[in-house]
């Protein structure tokens, strides 16, 4: 391998989020001193990968399927339906195996500032799915900002002449928060959805 190669492979790395140009630097060297181990079978998992990814055509979520493995599975509750921005929230979703609905990708949030419209995102694909006579319930699961509330709030009022539950995920103290650790809008929206005990 070349000086050449090896700064290509460095300036490749350093495009993934979370790598600086010194952290690259060091992943490159850690990969190339493990060549055979590591290297040689990454190689060829991010060939595999690029070749025979899909995006799935009912929920958008990235598989070697389509449809993907959740919309396919047997014991999904087809009548539940989560919405989230992007397929990465979709995977934190399924870390937690709480969950046994189906999923909708969105493909990201309005954002007046960046020029992103209901027609950039996929909010029809998703009220056809809500018209289905299967469908019971959407849970709007976007992020807890000022994009994803206003999504999720345009969604919801897009969503009110169809036959669904709309509702939204909970936002306030995690578990095991501390007050004095939290901010003010986290502080705020916990006590705005205070329940009786």
């Amino acid at each position: 391998m070349s000086v050449s190669e090896i700064d290509a492979l460095v300036a490749l790395l350093a495009k993934i989020p979370g790598l600086g140009p010194r952290s690259a630097r060091r992943a490159a060297f850690y990969l190339i001193k493990r060549r055979e181990s590591v290297m040689t079978p990454l190689a060829r998992a991010l060939g595999a990968v690029a070749q025979n990814i899909r995006t799935c055509s009912i929920c958008h979520n990235l598989d070697t399927h389509d449809p993907c493995i959740i919309c396919s599975g047997p014991k999904r509750d087809r009548s539940v339906i989560c919405v989230v921005e992007d397929v990465a929230d979709l995977w934190a979703m399924e870390r937690i195996s709480g969950f046994s609905g189906t999923y909708h990708v969105l493909g990201g949030t309005l954002s007046a500032l960046d020029g992103v419209g209901p027609e950039d995102l996929d909010i029809a694909g998703l009220v056809r799915r809500a018209r289905d006579p299967e469908t019971k319930e959407v849970i709007l699961a976007t992020n807890a900002t000022v994009d994803g509330q206003t999504t999720a709030h345009y969604i919801a009022q897009t969503l009110s002449p169809c036959a669904v539950r709309i509702s939204g995920l909970a936002h306030g103290v995690p578990v095991g928060g501390e007050l004095d650790y939290l901010d003010e809008g986290t502080l705020s929206a916990a006590l705005k959805a205070r329940h009786p005990l």
